[in-house]
């Protein structure tokens, strides 16, 4: 992102100059997202000492549950705010990883039997959604730093009509000079 203000031209002699504005915005999300990564580290801490507590007898099986789903919810958000620290974007993947073990974390929370059947099939659609979003997700090109799509689409689209052309002009030369 941060190139892509570079390469927009601002006004050096003017009243504003993009760049540094920028910048210290950039600076200031980076913050609030470190911020979100250490407190939700504690929160994790903090859950994990709850759920060694929930441990002790009389055990209550649907509460241990619902407390280590509860922690890999939060696992994955704080993986979540890792990758987009890291790279400046947030993982299709990961998000809707942590979406699938929400929905499956309330379903097995509050039992399938006790669920309506019109909550039970909008879960069902609900998934389904989320996991032919996973397998699109592998076609789609990774959108790394220096790399367009959409660019990268309509080069193989040139190449293959370059060679096309080529293919048919080359077949029409052989024809005319076979004909002379």
């Amino acid at each position: 992102m941060s190139k892509l203000v570079d390469s927009l031209p601002s006004e050096k002699n003017g009243w504003l100059n993009v760049n540094p504005v920028v910048k210290a915005l950039e600076l200031v999300q980076d913050l609030i997202v470190i911020s979100l990564c250490i407190g939700l580290f504690g929160f994790m801490v903090l859950q994990i000492r709850l759920m060694f507590l929930s441990l002790l007898p009389p055990v209550n099986f649907n509460a241990v549950t619902a407390d280590i789903l509860s922690l890999l919810i939060w696992v994955e958000l704080f993986r979540l705010l890792i990758i987009y620290l890291q790279e400046k974007r947030i993982s299709i993947g990961v998000a809707v990883e942590v979406a699938i073990v929400s929905v499956l974390r309330e379903i097995i929370v509050r039992g399938i039997l006790e669920t309506q059947g019109t909550q039970v099939l909008a879960v069902c659609a609900f998934l389904l959604s989320l996991s032919v979003l996973m397998v699109i997700r592998v076609w789609l090109p990774p959108t790394f730093e220096n790399i367009d799509p959409e660019e990268t689409v309509s080069q193989r689209r040139k190449t293959h009509f370059k060679q096309t052309v080529g293919q048919s002009n080359n077949s029409y030369v052989h024809s005319s000079s076979s004909i002379e």
